[in-house]
């Protein structure tokens, strides 16, 4: 048996739950319980004089090739009456990051190329690829994107842009001259203010015979942990906030299939942002993309209280959570993948 999937049945309490129809699945058997000095970027060399973030050095070898990238409004005023506006870029690490100001009379694609392009000809390492969430900027971002020699992805999978703009909504935005605190949180992911999606069910071919709801101590996913780059596949792991109970648990599902290396493919290729159990549709779905939620399966009564244990552990660690795609439980996944579900009112 593999390293982690020795540690996932070990420490998981959890039902193994069988595909028995298609409306549904069944629960079938229990199991127990020295950075390169040379590189500087800096906010306040690419920003005006609007307080922002203090000047930054890190270490180069650290920064990936994947960025992340919101623009949009932040709960301050400007002299009183104008919003500010500013365009964050980071790396999926949480190395890197710019803050850069926009005139909010200049809000536009041609100004966020310009910007992109300017911080990627400052940086020794370009990205290949840019991850953006916010739907209600989709258009002028895809836009100025698709000028730049990268990538563009509208993606959820922005883990560590959303754990910065938290932090500048809890220590920068409430410091700063005109602070608006009732203007922070309205526009979300999406840019609407009632959820009207249906899931739509995956196709026959990517399904699983087997799920199992499991929980993995948090220490497994930190340094010394049996979980790391080696052994998850397809998957990736999400920057995790130190801040968290060290002795904690992440809940997570395991997904066993005979298809495992095709399944795990394709979560990759449509970036899986997360899993949510929903209680009042009694349903399991799996979100990927901007917005994109694809049905895995009914839940019956059981399967509801195991779900609703699930959300709990995702609430407790701040959507913290995790899926695995595997084969049977003596191979390391095809895919793993460490996901945090990003709060709607960033």
């Amino acid at each position: 048996m593999s390293a982690l999937f020795f540690t996932l049945w070990a420490f998981a309490q959890l039902v193994i739950l069988t595909l028995h129809t298609a409306g549904g699945f069944q629960p079938s058997y229990r199991v127990p319980p020295s950075a390169r000095s040379s590189g500087r970027l800096s906010a306040s060399s690419l920003s005006s004089s609007t307080p922002t973030e203090e000047e930054s050095t890190w270490d180069w070898d650290s920064v990936t090739d994947e960025w992340e990238l919101d623009c949009y409004s932040r709960p301050v005023l400007v002299d009183g009456k104008k919003k500010l506006w500013e365009l964050l870029v980071t790396d999926s690490s949480g190395t890197m990051r710019i803050c850069k100001p926009l005139p909010s009379n200049k809000v536009n694609s041609r100004e966020v190329r310009r910007a992109v392009e300017e911080i990627i000809d400052e940086s020794d390492v370009k990205p290949g690829t840019i991850r953006f969430f916010r739907g209600a900027m989709f258009n002028m971002i895809n836009i100025a994107l698709s000028e730049v020699d990268v990538v563009a992805k509208p993606s959820r999978c922005t883990f560590a842009l959303a754990q910065w703009i938290e932090e500048r909504n809890r220590n920068v935005y409430p410091q700063m001259k005109g602070y608006q605190p009732a203007m922070s949180g309205i526009g979300g992911i999406g840019g609407t203010f009632l959820d009207i999606r249906t899931a739509v069910k995956l196709p026959d071919s990517l399904r699983g015979e087997q799920y199992a709801f499991v929980g993995l101590p948090l220490a497994e996913f930190k340094e010394g942990g049996s979980i790391d780059s080696s052994n998850i596949g397809v998957g990736r792991i999400c920057p995790i906030d130190e801040t968290l109970p060290a002795d904690s648990f992440v809940q997570g599902v395991v997904i066993l299939t005979s298809r495992a290396k095709a399944l795990a493919s394709w979560l990759a290729g449509t970036e899986v942002a997360g899993l949510k159990a929903d209680l009042k549709k009694r349903e399991l779905v799996m979100e990927t993309d901007i917005d994109n939620q694809y049905l895995m399966a009914k839940l019956d009564d059981g399967q509801r209280r195991e779900g609703a244990n699930f959300e709990e552990g995702k609430d407790s660690l701040n959507g913290l959570h995790f899926i695995s795609v595997q084969r049977d439980e003596d191979d390391d996944p095809a895919g793993f993948w460490l996901l945090r579900e990003i709060p709607e009112n960033l």
